[in-house]
Formats: structure tokens, sequence, C-alpha cells
């Protein structure tokens, strides 16, 4: 028999969360394995429990959202993140999506896309509420459009890439080498590497081309 997908939720409304859990278990494929109300219990829980995947809600106290997807998406054998949300803005989805999310379903339409979304990203797949899945698609085309401006963004190795969005990030080499397991020496060489292939003329102009790209590359 196949073993559950075991999902954890982060939101700091109980009754929500509740409501979500039903709808979830409702489906004998999933599982509800633990939930937080807040960004800091969430990571722990998260670390502890090991989900499949993480339903994380953008507003949370102590640690906000993105910053909580960001650090679930970098931990060891990271679970998906569905971010779950009232904002249908589309800086919202570009922000959640750079944060590493692999979903964005609208609380408005929780009950009828949670599942939908949950099987879609449990097996490796993307999912965005069908109401704001244009955002998705100019998202795909931006970076259609870069791709082509910017030759060398074909030629970067998964490591230069993910190294690249986390400058953008604003993160020290220091930071990067610590996230990526490698020595901030490595990450310099890199840098230097991803500069040659982008024809950009040193750090200042990594740093301001990754800014300013972060939500297409």
């Amino acid at each position: 028999m196949k073993d559950k997908t075991r999902i954890v939720i982060v939101d700091d409304h109980p009754i929500f969360r509740r409501g979500l859990k039903e709808t979830i278990e409702s489906d004998r494929g999933f599982v509800v394995a633990g939930e937080a109300g807040d960004g800091e219990s969430a990571l722990s829980r998260i670390k502890s429990l090991r989900p499949d995947v993480a339903i994380v809600d953008l507003h949370l106290p102590k640690v906000g959202g993105l910053e909580l997807v960001r650090t679930v998406r970098s931990l060891p054998n990271a679970p998906a993140v569905i971010v779950l949300t009232m904002h249908n803005e589309e800086s919202a989805f570009n922000a959640a999506m750079d944060a590493g999310a692999q979903g964005y379903v609208l609380k408005d339409n929780a009950v009828s896309d949670v599942l939908l979304g949950l099987k879609a990203v449990a097996t490796g797949g993307v999912f965005i509420s069908p109401s704001v899945a244009g955002y998705l698609v100019r998202r795909h085309q931006r970076a259609a459009s870069l791709k082509e401006e910017k030759k060398g963004l074909a030629s970067l190795t998964p490591t230069e890439l993910r190294i690249l969005r986390l400058v953008a990030e604003n993160k020290t080499n220091k930071e990067i080498g610590r996230e990526l397991f490698i020595s901030h020496r490595t990450v310099e060489t890199h840098r230097s590497h991803i500069c040659e292939k982008l024809e950009l003329a040193g750090s200042h102009a990594l740093l301001q081309f990754a800014v300013e790209h972060r939500s297409q590359i």
C-alpha cells in the first residue's frame, strides 16, 4: 500500500487550520502530520517531522512566510512548499516563487484548489490557482526574453544558477557557502565564472543584474 503524503500546515488562525486539515484528510492519500501557528515553531516542526509538503501562509508572526519558505527550501531533503494566501497581486506571487515555492493557492479558492495543488507538488509539479495563472505565463515569458538577451544564462551550471539566485537575495559569499556547503573562496570562483558568462564587470554589476532580474532567473 502506498504511503500517505505527509503535510505540515503553517497558518496563524487555528480555525482555518482545522478546516484545511479536514479538507486535506478527506483524500485518503494525504495526512496532516503537524501544524504550526508561527514561522519559528513551523521551522522546528518541519525539521523534526520531515513532511513531504509544507503549506505556508505569507503572513506569520516571529518569522515571516517568505523567509520561512526560503529557509525550508534550503534544508537537506527539503519538502515541497505551497504558499496559501489572500494576496492575488503579481508582486506577492513573484516573491513567493522567488523564495522557492512550487505552489501558490489563494485562500478564496482553498477548498477547490488545495488538493489539486498537493497532488501536483507532491509529484514534483507546480500548481497555481487558476485565477492568478496568468502571472506564471508572464513570468516564463520574461525569463525567455532575458535568456534571449543574455545568451550566457543558458550556459550557467546548476550551481552557478543557484549562486546567482542567492546573490539576488543579497547574501554574502560566506552565507552562500554555508548554504551550499562549499567554501567562500569557491563561491568567489563561481561568481567570477558567472560574470564572465554574462559579460558583467565585477561584483557590483553581478548584484545589480541578479536583483533586477530576480523573478526571471
